[in-house]
This record gives structure tokens, C-alpha cells and sequence, in this order.
């Protein structure tokens, strides 16, 4: 069955809109809690049993919030959860994938110049990184590297790396980034779903019943909380990673990814400290050299502008016609799109000299169009159409 392009368009697009606000309304009020608990005033008289406290103005408003080291000596009727924030990024997050790249995975997901399938292997493909992303995390939170939880994290990230070179090897970059951000997604929101929340529930049935609770059930509900906290900066930036073909297109984005990783995590790490009174500014400076270090490993070679011979206008006008026209024209023939991508109209040579640039960092530089390259667009095409955007002035 064939679903209407511009239907699909307005679908993926008011799904994208709800996973950005969910993700937010989830990201947020983790960022607030992690501040929150950095900002606990701990000295001083508190009442029995209460860890800290803070005072906070907002709004117009005051507000006094206290934590418990516990629990309260009586539960209140109404205790506010914070679960379906996380539910719900990950359902609209699956669903916006489903419309992007699982209705046309011939065009985001295969790249025959990486590896030749048909579009629902590369789909398995990806439904699978998921399951097997989650299971093997869980494993190793359960096993005996938990106690030691640095290893544990180290060991994750050689995986997460070992899995990113994998679906390079298999998939688009395009789509291989953002099924590892997929991925960690999912290692977030099962965390909440299978232990975080669970374990919270088992503590408040203990307490409401009057028993003390199995302090293992903190723990474990603490070691995945850390966990979430410091894959949420590269989980967004998987996440607007496909605007960005100098990252997913590169000969070596795993090791683009494999870095940015890093970066994420100790721009996190940062923030936890600042929050605790520790600011390590020095984190920010390395962060900023790290980005600037991986904006010089992925920059393409130019060498090609220049060493071709002159290309007439006709025969640069014919490629682009061959290969772009049908998704970038003001009435596109492609059955994806309804509108130009970008709105990028190439229908001229007067359109092409003004999306020169774009056109080179795009077909030229890092391949990454066409769109799973379905035109079949050849490297001395793509050497032809870079001499003549270098005749142009190099824009």
C-alpha cells in the first residue's frame, strides 16, 4: 500500500513536533532534578529525616522544596510520577522513524555504496540494534561490573562504538547515527519503564506498609538514573545529527561519533559538577577544542575542484537535471517529497550558481545526496560537478 506523500509529510511532521516537546518536558525535568539536587541547602536545623532543602523564587511565586532521606513518616494521597515524559519520547521517537526511514528505507537507510540490500533488511537491521542495544546494557548492569561502575561505563562505550562501526558498515550514515541514537533512547526509557520506576514502587509498597526497604533497589535505581544523565547530550545530538552530513557521511564517522560521545558526556559531566558547586570550567575549553579537533578531522578534500578540467554549463546542467531535479524542483516527481528538500529549487543554471556551495558540500564533498544516491550518481559525475562549481569562484 502506497501512502500519499504530502499524508506522510504532515504525519512525520506533527509526530517530530511531539517528540520535541515530550523530549523536552523529559529532558527538562531531568536537568531540573539533577539541579535540584546539587542546590540542597544540607546544613543547618531540618525537620526529622529531611536530607536538605532548597527555597527557589519563580514566576512571581515562592516555592520551598525538601528531600526526604528516606521517605516521608507518612506518604502523602498524591505522589506525583515522572514516567510518561520518557514514555512518550520514545513512542513519538519510534513513530517519526517508522514514517521517516522504515516507509522508504531504499532511500535513507541503504547506501549501495556501503553495502547493497533490500530495504526491509536494512529495516531488521535496525529494529535489532534496539533489542540487542537493550539487552546487552541490562546484562551488564546486572553483572558482577556494576560494583565498579567507571569500568562498567568504559565497557559500555567500547561497545556502543563497536556497535556504531558495525551499522557504518551496514546502513546510510545517515541512518546508522540515528539508530544509535535510537538505541541509547531506548537503554533510557526501558531503564525508566524496567527498573527506575519499578523499583521506586517496591519502596513505596515497603514503606506503606511499614517495612523497611531493600536498600538494592536505590542502588540499581541510581546506577541507571547516572546513566541516563550522562547519555542525554549525545542522544541529542544523534538526534539532529542528520542535518549534518559532514558527521555521518565521513570515511570515519564512527570514530566522529566515538568523539562527540565523549565530548557529551563531559559537557554533562560539567554541568553535574557546576551544580554541586564544583565548577570545572576547563571541561567547557576542552569540549570547545574537542568540537573544533573533530570539525578538522571531518573536513572533505577540496583537491578535487581544482584539478579537473573546465565543464560547460550544459554538461553541469545535465547532471544536475539527472540526478537532483526530481526531488529539488518546485513540482517534485519523486514519490517522496512533496516540496524541494531545504527548499532548494534546481531547475536553472541561475539555481544552481546560487546553491553552489550547498550543492558541492552535499554531492561533491560528502556524497551524502542524492538521498541513498537511488539516481545512481557516479564519482567522475560528482568530479565534474565540483570543477564546475571551482570555476565558479570556489563559493
Amino acid at each position: 500500500m502506497t501512502i500519499d506523500p504530502h499524508i506522510v509529510e504532515w504525519l512525520s511532521l506533527t509526530t517530530r513536533w511531539i517528540h520535541f516537546i515530550v523530549g523536552v518536558a523529559w529532558i527538562g525535568a531531568s536537568f531540573y532534578f539533577n539541579w535540584l539536587e546539587g542546590h540542597l541547602e544540607r546544613d543547618g536545623e531540618k525537620p526529622p529525616g529531611v536530607a536538605g532543602d532548597i527555597w527557589s523564587v519563580h514566576g512571581g511565586g515562592f516555592y520551598h522544596a525538601m528531600k526526604y532521606e528516606l521517605a516521608p513518616p507518612k506518604l502523602p494521597e498524591t505522589l506525583h510520577w515522572f514516567k510518561w515524559e520518557a514514555y512518550s519520547t520514545w513512542l513519538s521517537g519510534v513513530t517519526l522513524m517508522i514514517f521517516v526511514y522504515y516507509l522508504n528505507p531504499s532511500v535513507y537507510m541503504v547506501d549501495p555504496a556501503v553495502r547493497d540490500m533490500p530495504g526491509y533488511a536494512a529495516v531488521l537491521i535496525g529494529v535489532g540494534s534496539m533489542v540487542l542495544g537493550w539487552v546487552v546494557y541490562d546484562r551488564l548492569c546486572k553483572s558482577a561490573l556494576a560494583k565498579n561502575p567507571l569500568v562498567l561505563s568504559a565497557v559500555g562505550y567500547v561497545l556502543l562504538i563497536a556497535l556504531t562501526w558495525g551499522l557504518t558498515q551496514l546502513l546510510s550514515g545517515r541512518a546508522a547515527f540515528i539508530h544509535v541514537g535510537a538505541v541509547l533512547g531506548t537503554i533510557m526509557v526501558a531503564n525508566v519503564a524496567h527498573v527506575i520506576i519499578p523499583n521506586q514502587r517496591k519502596l513505596v509498597a515497603a514503606l506503606s506498609a511499614g517495612e523497611a526497604p531493600d536498600p538494592a533497589l536505590g542502588k540499581q535505581g541510581l546506577l541507571r538514573s547516572r546513566h541516563n544523565n550522562y547519555i542525554t547530550l549525545p542522544v541529542l545530538f544523534l538526534m539532529i545529527s542528520n542535518h549534518y552530513p559532514s558527521s555521518f557521511s565521513h570515511q570515519h564517522s564512527w570514530l566522529i561519533l566515538a568523539a562527540l560521545v565523549l565530548i557529551g558526556v563531559g559537557v554533562r559531566h560539567y554541568f553535574n559538577l557546576r551544580h554541586k558547586g564544583k565548577p570545572g570550567i576547563w571541561m567547557l575549553i576542552v569540549a570547545a577544542a574537542g568540537m573544533a579537533a573533530v570539525a578538522w578531522f571531518s573536513m572533505p578534500p577540496r583537491a578535487e575542484l581544482t584539478q579537473s578540467a573546465e565543464v560547460s554549463d550544459d554538461i553541469a546542467f545535465s547532471i544536475v537535471q539527472q540526478h537532483c531535479v526530481s526531488c529539488h524542483a518546485s513540482a517534485p516527481t519523486d514519490a517522496v517529497f512533496t516540496s524541494a528538500p531545504s527548499g532548494m529549487v534546481l531547475e536553472s543554471l541561475d539555481d544552481m550558481r546560487r546553491y553552489a556551495a550547498q550543492i558541492r558540500a552535499r554531492a561533491v564533498d560528502t556524497h551524502s545526496m542524492p538521498l541513498g544516491n537511488t539516481t545512481a550518481m557516479t564519482p567522475e559525475e560528482r568530479a565534474t560537478l565540483g570543477a564546475w562549481i571551482a570555476a565558479l569562484g570556489n563559493p
